[in-house]
């Protein structure tokens, strides 16, 4: 019998503005933008970002997910990271680092549409 694994998960985020999602995701957060689709020129968006590790699909397709979801990721190097965003000039979100009472420290950012990233650095070392 086949050992059943899970290789790598993707969290899929609704998307109503193309612009202002690259804006967040791109400029905001230092994702980079590894492919987008449109079925054609006037079709919606569907598109992967990523950082390290970590990617992101992004859709303006009604049917593929609700707008306001939320991703939960573990993480190393919270603080490097808050310092790499805090730094740029992105008025609409201003993140903090709190400690979590599950034991790691965590930084909450919500993206225009209302989804949220949640990501947690365990104080556990």
């Amino acid at each position: 019998m086949t050992k059943i694994t899970f290789n790598h998960v993707i969290p899929q985020f609704r998307i109503f503005d193309v612009d202002k999602a690259k804006e967040f995701y791109l400029k905001f957060l230092g994702f980079e933008l590894k492919w987008e689709y449109r079925s054609d020129e006037a079709g919606p968006v569907y598109m992967e970002v990523s950082k390290a590790d970590f990617s992101i699909h992004l859709t303006e397709n009604h049917g593929d997910c609700c707008p306001g979801s939320s991703v939960f990721i573990w993480m190393n190097g919270i603080d490097n990271y808050y310092q790499e965003i805090s730094c740029r000039d992105y008025p609409f979100m201003n993140p903090q680092i709190e400690d979590a009472s599950w034991g790691a420290r965590l930084m909450i950012v919500i993206d225009p549409f209302g989804n949220k990233i949640m990501f947690n650095e365990s104080t556990d070392k």
